[in-house]
């Protein structure tokens, strides 16, 4: 999560906005019908040409609406369409959105009236408002409505920071470059994701974005303002550091790998290097440790929980740190690496003895006999 490359600026960029519409979405209409539904077709491409005041200044590399359905009712239409868009410089492939589109007919003309996410589906920042933009060297941050550019600009240094850092601690191929989006508040973001607000309230970030091999997607940073603004020069650092390293080992990571080893990763990529000793930077868990409650396993699955007991949550990724730091330590930085790498398209049982040497009880065991020694 360190070294500063050049301030970042507020940058005006016009987006570039293509339209893709696709022919024949349903059973035929013939005559007067036809004719009406590929000119609702025709104004939704006009429309997607513009330049909405809320996309002003997003970076577009493309933008392409795919029409699914026209539905008419007298001088009102209502598309249903998929929305598939890539940032320029940061995205390999694309973004995508439901969207349902409104036109309206006047003086014998079909035009845009509105845009938005279709019923069910999340909404996109701009849907939220104006967005700002903030660029840094491997970073580009879009802000939601009543994101200052001082704030941004605050956090496009910090994931400017970030980049290098992951980079350091992940040696496998990635595009080394984020994506950090600043909903507006606390409660915009949880909109974003589709979440109670709840679940985020005292987290500083989060990312989103799929598992697996393929195309490398279009991963985001998401920040909590409200969690962010609270944490120090040191948190900031942390937490960002830790979600540009989920980033960064995404096309490595997949539904088969450990949430202790992926969240414990980060945590070390984001702490390499750093002087905090282990009872600093895993608080609640040496609390446990003195008062006898040293846990028997390494956290599981449920143990990282939003929205649950936040002490709880607080000692799994603190274990899953400690667990990863004690690996880098005793078995080699490069040993983690391919543990990690291996963990995603083998059994972790496997992993483990192709990389340590040892099963899951031997690394268990070596694990708990650590968090005695330095937790005590």
């Amino acid at each position: 999560m360190p070294r500063l490359r050049r301030p970042p600026r507020i940058r005006p960029l016009l987006p570039v906005l293509l339209c893709a519409l696709l022919a024949g979405c349903g059973p035929g209409l013939a005559g007067g019908a036809d004719t009406a539904e590929r000119d609702v077709r025709r104004a939704v491409a006009d429309w997607s040409r513009q330049t909405p005041d809320a996309l002003a200044g997003i970076p577009f590399a493309d933008r392409v609406y795919e029409v699914a359905s026209v539905r008419r009712d007298g001088e009102r239409a209502l598309v249903r369409a998929r929305l598939r868009y890539r940032l320029a410089g940061y995205d390999t492939a694309p973004e995508e959105s439901a969207r349902e589109i409104e036109a309206v007919r006047r003086d014998g003309t079909w035009r845009v009236s509105a845009d938005g996410p279709a019923p069910g589906a999340l909404p996109q920042l701009w849907d939220q408002g104006a967005v700002s933009v903030a660029a840094g060297t491997h970073s580009l941050v879009l802000g939601g409505a009543g994101q200052s550019t001082a704030t941004l600009e605050e956090i496009a240094a910090e994931a400017d920071r970030a980049v290098p850092a992951a980079t350091a601690a992940w040696p496998g191929p990635w595009a080394g470059r984020v994506v950090v989006l600043v909903p507006g508040s606390l409660d915009a973001m949880a909109r974003l994701l589709g979440r109670p607000a709840d679940a985020y309230r005292g987290l500083g970030a989060v990312t989103t974005g799929r598992v697996g091999e393929g195309p490398a997607p279009a991963d985001r940073v998401v920040v909590n303002p409200e969690g962010y603004a609270g944490l120090g020069a040191e948190g900031r650092r942390i937490i960002l550091a830790h979600e540009v390293t989920h980033v960064a080992t995404r096309t490595a990571t997949a539904a088969a790998t450990p949430l202790w080893l992926s969240e414990g990763f980060a945590d070390w990529a984001a702490y390499r290097g750093a002087s905090t000793s282990p009872a600093q930077a895993a608080p609640a868990l040496a609390r446990a440790v003195r008062r006898g409650a040293l846990p028997g396993q390494l956290p599981g699955t449920e143990d990282f929980a939003f929205g649950g007991d936040p002490e709880a949550a607080a000692r799994a990724y603190e274990g899953a740190w400690l667990a990863c730091r004690l690996i880098a330590a005793k078995w080699g930085e490069k040993a983690l690496v391919d543990l990690y790498a291996r963990a995603g398209r083998e059994p972790l049982e496997t992993a483990l003895r192709e990389t340590l040497g040892v099963d899951r009880a031997g690394l268990t065991e070596a694990w708990r006999d650590s968090l005695r020694e330095e937790l005590r």
